[in-house]
C-alpha cells in the first residue's frame, strides 16, 4: 500500500492547478493571436471568441484572486488584479471596436503565463 504525506499531496494539487492555468492563459495567447493575424481592418468570429474566452480567463482569476484562501501573498495577489483589471478594459475597448490592441494583451499574458511555476 502506498502512503503519501499530505504536503505531498497538497504540492501535487498545486502543481496541476498551475499547469491548469499556464494552459488556460496559452489557449487565450493563441484565440488572441488568431484574432490580431486575422482581423485586417475586420472584427470578425476570431475576435469574438478571443474576446469571449480572455474576459472568461481573468473574471475568474480576479475571483480566485480575492479568494481569502488563495495562497499567494498579498501584494502579489493585487498586482495581478491590476493586471486582470487592465486586460479587461481593453478587452471592452477591443469589443466596442475603439482598440485593436491584441498584441498588448498578448504580451501581458505571455508573461503572466511564463511567471507561472
Amino acid at each position: 500500500m502506498y502512503q503519501f504525506s499530505y504536503a505531498e499531496i497538497m504540492e501535487e494539487g498545486v502543481a496541476v492547478s498551475k499547469d491548469r492555468e499556464r494552459q488556460v492563459l496559452e489557449r487565450s495567447i493563441a484565440l488572441l493571436e488568431v484574432a490580431n493575424a486575422a482581423r485586417g481592418g475586420n472584427y470578425g468570429k476570431e475576435a469574438v471568441e478571443a474576446v469571449y474566452y480572455t474576459r472568461r480567463v481573468w473574471i475568474r482569476f480576479i475571483e480566485d484572486l480575492g479568494n481569502p484562501e488563495n495562497q499567494l501573498d498579498d501584494e502579489l495577489r493585487a498586482n495581478l488584479i491590476s493586471i486582470a483589471i487592465w486586460i479587461l478594459k481593453e478587452i471592452e475597448k477591443i469589443r466596442k471596436r475603439e482598440s485593436t490592441n491584441f498584441q498588448g494583451i498578448i504580451d501581458i499574458t505571455t508573461i503572466i503565463k511564463d511567471g507561472i511555476k
